[in-house]
């Protein structure tokens, strides 16, 4: 990598500082959680309690439903001034006017993603190494999303990270990182020290017999973990 890097671009209401600031909750939907209870119900739960930024994951849902799914959620998060993305599908994105997409490291290219739905697009990227971070950074990522942390039946393939690694990745590029994997109101005290913006949740809000209360427990340990953000 050169030493020259790009500098980030203020696009609309989503600039980098409002991204970060969203970043403190993030909830990533999975209705296998839910119990009868609707998504949308649960979702708006959660912004209730303190969530600051949805994204759509449904892995199972089809292209309908997926369609229907991700405008009821963008309508909630319009109401509530939040962020809301779709997980890798940037067609879907592009097609109900999410804020924008987040992609993995085998998905769409994060470079393409940004030119199919245009600058003013929230593009996040999953990384586990400072190496992948880098070039997340340098392909115009908005955010990473680093996990996962702990294990978790979400993503039983997904690989470990360490939170020394975290604070390595965090270190190593000027756009906010959230973490993702096992995170829950027992363990987002250990992102403390770490320069992480948030955490990314998906059982510890959905799986909650109350979403709203889960929520406002998270924000709570959130506010007192991310006070102090000195780097590990």
């Amino acid at each position: 990598m050169g030493e020259v890097r790009k500098v980030p671009v203020a696009r609309g209401i989503w600039d980098e500082e409002t991204i970060r600031r969203d970043l403190m909750l993030y909830a990533v939907t999975d209705r296998m959680w839910l119990g009868g209870r609707t998504l949308e119900q649960c979702v708006h739960e959660a912004i209730e309690g303190g969530a600051t930024f949805i994204q759509l994951r449904e892995k199972t849902a089809d292209k309908r439903e997926r369609l229907e799914l991700a405008g009821s959620l963008l309508a909630i998060c319009r109401g509530a001034g939040i962020p809301f993305v779709v997980d890798d599908d940037v067609e879907l994105a592009r097609e109900v006017g999410a804020d924008g997409v987040h992609v993995g490291q085998h998905d769409l290219s994060c470079a393409k993603a940004r030119e199919l739905l245009g600058e003013e697009a929230i593009v996040g990227v999953s990384a586990q190494t400072v190496e992948e971070a880098l070039a997340a950074w340098d392909s115009g990522a908005d955010y990473l999303g680093v996990g996962a942390m702990h294990p978790t039946v979400t993503k039983p393939d997904a690989v470990d990270v360490t939170y020394d690694e975290l604070g390595r990745i965090c270190r190593a590029v000027p756009i906010p990182v959230v973490a993702i994997g096992g995170m829950d109101a027992h363990t987002v005290h250990e992102l403390a020290g770490t320069g992480a913006a948030g955490a990314a949740v998906v059982s510890a809000i959905f799986a909650a017999g109350d979403c709203k209360a889960a929520a406002c427990e998270l924000c709570h340990e959130l506010v007192s973990t991310l006070e102090g953000k000195a780097a590990r």
